[in-house]
């Protein structure tokens, strides 16, 4: 076969493959590294300080990349992208008129944008906003289904946040993490699915959008969950997006098995965003808590499966980061493994949080990131990781040698 490959290639004049697009990785990846324990993987990660860097496939901007960018605004795809990210993600939701639109959550519109300071648009929320007294946090919420496709291109993104003892609704949306920044909050230009599709395929990435569970009752305005999952493929079909560059994701496996059999081209791509760990009893090292089981979900067409990171992974007896038996019973059914959501936390002092608690006791600083991204990669064998800050993820595997 290799032989048959040189001869059509030379006969067609030399073969080459597509030329490689550069990326910019910012200071974080070697501030990363210089944090790492000494070891070999130091050692090698070092060796690569001057790159080339270039975009990777095995890299996933999870909404865009909000570390320090508002999420799901162009302005973080941009910088997504920029960083090497090769595919990037809109989280699907809609809108009061039924349009499809690029937000993590239907109702976070109060903690992700500037709703709030636009009197005519606060008064549709769905919760108004209410200061803070006394024990009662301040609260507010704000659906993209509480407004029009035209009310809602008014809105400006923010860094998601709030301050649950504000008295104004200014007040209320000074809370971003002290660990995020707000220096890129001035413009946030929010973005429609069809608008989305438009940029991602101008900066030449591959596109991973997630059908959000309604937070209103369904059918809505007449339209059923079917028809939701539809019009997300029927609007990449119109795109004249090809299939094998979208990966459409859910966390319910009906709109991944409605998929598969009404659009199956985007559905052998479909990725499931797995939350089985919120069954009772679910234990990554016991293949009996997993329903349906890993091999269940490839018998029906599944090829996907996008885990958090804390479930493929655990410790040996000599506390060294390993691969879960969820990972493995995973590989071993063939399932793809697309993980989320790297550098999502904050400083890893103490533990790390939920993305790292079956670990917590091997993270101590936030070099240990690279250590896990490192297992991720190359023990468990994930295909790509969803990244907040894309150019960490984009240093490995550029240094790595993934595609």
């Amino acid at each position: 076969m290799l032989r048959y490959l040189l001869l059509t290639c030379l006969a067609l004049g030399g073969c080459q493959s597509a030329p490689k697009v550069p990326a910019q990785v910012g200071p974080r990846p070697f501030y990363l590294v210089d944090d790492m324990s000494p070891g070999p993987l130091k050692d090698r990660l070092e060796q690569c300080r001057t790159g080339p860097f270039y975009r990777s496939d095995f890299v996933f901007g999870h909404r865009g990349a909000p570390l320090q960018f508002p999420e799901h605004t162009q302005e973080a795809y941009q910088a997504g992208a920029v960083m090497g990210a090769g595919t990037l993600e809109c989280d699907v939701t809609f809108t009061k008129d039924k349009e499809l639109v690029c937000r993590h959550s239907q109702c976070d519109l109060a903690t992700t944008t500037n709703v709030l300071l636009i009197p005519d648009l606060a008064a549709k929320c769905s919760v108004p906003f209410t200061p803070a007294n006394g024990d009662q946090p301040a609260q507010a919420q704000c659906c993209t289904s509480d407004f029009t496709l035209a009310e809602f291109k008014r809105l400006k993104g923010k860094m998601d946040g709030f301050n649950p003892r504000a008295q104004t609704p200014a007040q209320y949306l000074l809370g971003s993490p002290g660990w995020r920044t707000d220096l890129y909050s001035q413009t946030g230009t929010l973005t429609t699915l069809k608008d989305s599709i438009a940029l991602f395929k101008k900066l030449g990435v591959k596109q991973t959008p997630e059908l959000k569970a309604p937070m209103v009752r369904m059918p809505f305005n007449g339209m059923t969950q079917q028809a939701y999952a539809q019009k997300l493929i029927d609007t990449f079909v119109d795109a004249g997006i090809d299939p094998k560059d979208v990966f459409p994701q859910s966390f319910n496996l009906e709109d991944i098995r409605y998929w598969l059999k009404a659009a199956p081209a985007f559905g052998k791509q479909g990725v499931f965003l797995d939350e089985r760990d919120e069954q009772p009893g679910f234990d990554p090292m016991n293949a009996a808590s997993w329903q349906p089981s890993m091999a269940e979900l490839k018998a029906e067409g599944v090829n996907i499966l996008a885990p958090p990171l804390w479930m493929l992974v655990t410790l040996d007896e000599n506390g060294q980061i390993v691969p879960s038996a969820y990972a493995k019973a995973a590989k071993a059914a063939g399932l793809d493994i697309i993980t989320w959501s790297f550098e999502r936390s904050g400083p890893l002092a103490g533990g790390g949080g939920w993305y790292y608690q079956s670990i917590a006791k091997a993270i101590h600083k936030d070099g240990d990131r690279m250590t896990l991204l490192d297992v991720l990669a190359r023990q468990v064998g994930v295909r790509a990781i969803f990244s907040d800050w894309p150019g960490t993820v984009t240093y490995y595997a550029n240094c790595m040698g993934l595609d």
